[in-house]
This record gives C-alpha cells, sequence and structure tokens, in this order.
C-alpha cells in the first residue's frame, strides 16, 4: 500500500504517543512540529526515524498528507484553520477549541476549502465502546434510560482550563454517541478549592429529548483514578470500567416483578461481555489515515466536535450561575 506521511504538531506526552503508535503502523512516515527546540530534541531521542521541524512552514514543503494537532487547546482553532488552508487533512485533540465561536469558525474554514477534519474523541475508538454502541443498536438493554460517568484522578491541575474542560469532552462525545440527540437541558455544578474560578470537580445533570437522562462527574482531587461508564436500559445495564485491571464490559439484564403495588427489579448474575483488544489510540489513527486516502468521515466530524463544544459551553455557564 503507497506510503503516508503524517505531521505531529506538538512533542508533549500526547504528541509522544501519536509519534509512537503512527511509528508502530505500517508504511507510515512521520514528522514533528514543535517551537520548543528542548522538546524536539526529546522526541527524536526517543524516536530516531522521525523528521523534526521547529515550525510549521518548514513542515508542508515536504508535501505532508495529514496533520495531527497535539498542542493546547488554546492554539486548537488557529492551526487548524492554517493546515485546512494549505489543503491537509488535520485530527485535532479535544476539545475542538476553546469556545463555539472559534469552532464555528473552524468549520467556515473547512467548508470554504473543503477540508477534511477528525476531532481526536478517542474514546469512540474504543472496542469496548464499539461494542457497547452495537449492543444498543441490537435493542439488547431495551431503550436507555440513564447514563452516567465518572472521570475522576488526583491531578494533574490544569490552570488553563477546569477539570470539565479537561476531562469531560470524552464523557460528552459518548453520551452524544449513545443517545443520538442533543441535551435540552444542562445544570452543572462543583467546586473551585485549589485555584478561585477553575473547577477542580464538577457534576453535571443532562437530560435529552428523547427522555434520556444522566450525569457526568469528573474531579482532579480524588484520590484514586477511576474510569466509570454505566448505561441503564429497560431490559439490562451495562458496566464499563475502563480503570480496572482487564477493562471488563459487564452486561446484567433486568428482571421486574410486580406485587402489592410495588415494583421489585433485580439483575440476574452479571456476565461479561468479550469485545476486540485492540488499541484505541491506534483505532484512532488507522480511521485518520483512511480519511485521508479517501473514506468518508462517519464520526467525531466537525459538528460531533462543535455540539461537545456547545455541551461544555452550557454546562460552564450554569458552573458560574451555581
Amino acid at each position: 500500500m503507497e506510503e503516508i506521511k503524517i505531521c505531529v504538531i506538538g512533542a508533549g506526552n500526547w504528541g509522544r504517543n501519536h509519534v509512537k503508535t503512527l511509528l508502530s503502523l505500517n508504511d507510515v512516515t512521520v514528522g514533528c512540529v514543535d517551537t520548543d527546540l528542548k522538546q524536539l530534541q526529546k522526541i527524536k531521542s526517543l524516536f530516531p526515524k522521525i523528521i523534526c521541524y521547529s515550525n510549521f512552514e518548514e513542515s508542508i514543503k515536504d508535501n505532508f498528507n495529514g496533520y495531527i494537532i497535539a498542542t493546547p487547546p488554546s492554539s486548537h482553532a488557529k492551526l487548524a484553520q492554517l493546515i485546512i488552508s494549505n489543503k491537509k487533512p488535520v485530527l485535532v485533540e479535544k476539545p475542538l477549541s476553546l469556545s463555539v465561536s472559534e469552532s464555528k469558525k473552524i468549520k467556515s474554514h473547512l467548508v470554504k476549502h473543503d477540508g477534511k477534519l477528525l476531532v481526536g474523541h478517542l474514546l469512540l475508538f474504543h472496542p469496548a465502546i464499539v461494542k457497547i454502541k452495537s449492543m444498543i443498536d441490537e435493542g439488547k438493554i431495551g431503550k436507555i434510560q440513564y447514563i452516567y460517568s465518572n472521570r475522576l484522578n488526583l491531578g494533574t491541575i490544569r490552570s488553563e482550563e477546569n477539570v470539565f474542560w479537561s476531562f469531560a469532552p470524552h464523557d460528552i462525545s459518548l453520551f452524544q454517541f449513545f443517545s443520538d440527540s442533543f441535551p435540552s437541558d444542562i445544570y452543572s455544578t462543583g467546586g473551585d478549592f485549589l485555584q478561585k474560578n477553575i473547577h477542580d470537580t464538577t457534576i453535571t445533570y443532562l437530560k435529552y429529548p428523547n427522555g434520556i437522562q444522566g450525569h457526568i462527574y469528573a474531579s482532579w482531587l480524588h484520590p484514586f483514578k477511576e474510569h466509570r461508564l454505566v448505561l441503564i436500559g429497560s431490559k439490562g445495564s451495562l458496566h464499563f470500567e475502563d480503570s480496572a485491571q482487564n477493562k471488563p464490559l459487564l452486561f446484567y439484564e433486568k428482571d421486574e416483578t410486580e406485587a402489592l403495588n410495588t415494583i421489585k427489579i433485580k439483575n440476574k448474575i452479571s456476565k461479561k461481555i468479550e469485545y476486540d483488544p485492540s488499541l484505541p489510540l491506534e483505532n484512532e489513527l488507522k480511521y485518520f489515515i483512511e480519511i485521508i486516502r479517501g473514506d468518508i468521515i462517519k464520526k467525531a466530524g466537525i459538528d460531533e466536535g462543535i455540539d461537545v463544544i456547545k455541551i461544555l459551553e452550557m454546562a460552564s455557564k450554569s458552573l458560574i450561575l451555581n
């Protein structure tokens, strides 16, 4: 198959993850751009095969097929528009930008230049999430009633964004993926215990027009790491523990009985659901490569990215009021 050339902008931790994973794929040449020469030297020492550049203009001369933006979110909008104007497909790490207005400018630029943009909502490429979606579509858990997600950790504390902007884009993208709808009501509350006006703990409640409800609990202050997703349906429930060993996906079949004006609900013995063991980042990058080669974007596109930013902004306004 024809070789693909992809350049990663940003040599920080997540940029290094992209470079490492791209190098593990067949027929991929990898470049990296960073204005911080120390970061460039570090990533070059880790991955000697890559081509390094101190600015985007240098890299564009080498005619890369696509770009990945793995820089702080404040730089996403400007870099995305620059890459799109140079007629290159781009994968932008989450969040797409730091405002709806910035995101809409990216979309306008995308339409103007007939470009291609993928948003790095990584969990949409997690095989367990793909399995959950197929079970929902097959009616295995019935009608979705409630979804909740806990994304908790001790640090890393940021000053550029609050914990909801830092953690919740993952979970919001999942809620959108599973609900096929946009929330009609959002209420968010939390605490700014370490830095004034930068929330380090938030609980956000969402209601959807199709009757689905849910909440997202995000925290930088939790004493242990927990990434938990639960979907409750009319026929059963799914529980995915991404932070646990072996990352189990469990299905609980619901058993309802009525007696003396009460409804007794119990779960039958849980069943472990097997899923493909492939790595989410590898799946995402393979998907991006197929987009570069001409495939149509079917998930994690610009509109999905903008919806996530809209929900982040709505929740942020609610946080200020509460």
